[in-house]
């Protein structure tokens, strides 16, 4: 049994997936305080502040899991979105060009210790107009790292992907894996 300290269900469902037992529980932290100089410097101090504010929460009586995922496509790192507006300027960042979604994981046990960061680099197509006006909709981009469903929206708009796909949904599982079996 691990601590997934994570509210995303994406992760959740991946561990699932995997058949990893676990319990999430999310814990505070304000990524906006991040002074970042790329997004793997962002990532990298999400999971170390997140895994600090968890740790002094829950202690270390489970292993505890956390992970970030950040968006970047023309030099910008794209965080979630605040508002709808947002979303559709992050998308149309996205459109037509080609994408890095980033995800940082620390895993800590009384056995060890893993910190990863890895990336999947996706070519999009030019999104439809009217696919992403009814995505906006929808509001299943809120909460989403860059706004991007790669399982989702996005994925008929890929044209060339390199990478773990589990990495772009906010957790590489296939290294995980590795350390917990």
């Amino acid at each position: 049994m691990i601590l997934l300290a994570s509210n995303s269900q994406t992760r959740a469902a991946m561990l699932e997936k995997y058949g990893i037992a676990f319990l999430q529980k999310g814990c505070d932290f304000d990524e906006e305080q991040i002074k970042a100089s790329s997004p793997k410097n962002f990532v990298y101090q999400a999971v170390m502040g997140k895994f600090e504010a968890c740790q002094k929460e829950f202690g270390l009586s489970l292993p505890i899991l956390v992970a970030d995922t950040v968006v970047t496509a023309n030099g910008k790192i794209l965080r979630k979105a605040k508002d709808k507006d947002n979303a559709r300027e992050i998308l149309l960042t996205q459109s037509g060009n080609k994408v890095s979604i980033i995800t940082c994981m620390k895993y800590v046990s009384h056995e060890l210790t893993l910190l990863d960061i890895s990336a999947t680099h996706y070519y999009f197509k030019p999104f439809d107009e009217e696919e992403l006006e009814k995505y906006l909709d929808s509001g299943q981009w809120q909460g989403k790292a860059g706004a991007c469903m790669v399982e989702g929206f996005c994925r008929p708009y890929i044209e060339k992907v390199y990478g773990h796909e589990s990495t772009a949904m906010g957790l590489c599982v296939e290294k995980l894996l590795a350390f917990i079996r």
